[in-house]
C-alpha cells in the first residue's frame, strides 16, 4: 500500500508531500461514514482533504489529507470484479487520493475524466507508465468525500 501511494504520488509530481492512508474494518469505516457523512452504513472508500474549506494556519501545506479504505469490503468488491484484493485497495487509494486533490464525479463528464485519472494512477502503482494531469485549483466545497 504505501508503495502504491508513493508511486501514486510521483506521478502526480508530489512525492514531497504527505497522505496518510488508513485500512480498516467495516465497523470502523461505519462509524466514520455515520459521524462524516450522516450515513449509517459501512464504504468501500472515504478521502478527507486538508486543502479543502477554511483555511486552517497550523496546518502544513505538504499535507495532502487522509484516505480511509475499508479492506473487507475491498475484498467483497474485488470478489465482484473478479480481481485481487490488492487490486481493489489500489484502485480505491486512486480514487480517494484524486478526491483528496479535489477531483470529483457528480457529472457524467466528471466521472469519465475521475475514472480515466483513477486508471492512470493505478498504471503509475503498479510500474506502468501513465501520467496524470494535476489538479486545476482548490474546490470551492469543504467536504469529506466517497466514491
Amino acid at each position: 500500500m504505501q508503495r502504491y501511494a508513493r508511486r501514486m504520488l510521483r506521478a502526480l509530481d508530489l512525492d514531497a508531500h504527505e497522505l496518510s492512508v488508513l485500512l480498516c474494518d467495516d465497523v470502523v469505516m461505519r462509524r466514520l461514514n455515520r459521524d462524516y457523512r450522516n450515513l449509517d452504513r459501512p464504504t468501500d472508500v472515504l478521502a478527507f482533504a486538508m486543502r479543502e474549506g477554511p483555511v486552517v494556519v497550523s496546518v502544513r501545506s505538504d499535507v495532502l489529507g487522509d484516505v480511509v479504505i475499508s479492506w473487507p469490503t475491498a475484498a467483497r468488491q474485488a470478489r465482484t470484479h473478479g480481481w485481487s484484493p490488492e487490486r481493489e485497495v489500489c484502485m480505491l487509494l486512486a480514487h480517494g487520493l484524486l478526491h483528496v486533490l479535489g477531483f470529483d464525479h457528480t457529472t457524467h463528464q466528471e466521472d469519465r475524466r475521475m475514472r480515466a485519472r483513477t486508471d492512470l494512477l493505478m498504471m503509475a502503482a503498479l510500474q506502468r507508465t501513465g501520467a496524470v494531469d494535476k489538479p486545476r485549483g482548490r474546490r470551492a466545497t469543504p467536504t469529506n468525500k466517497h466514491c
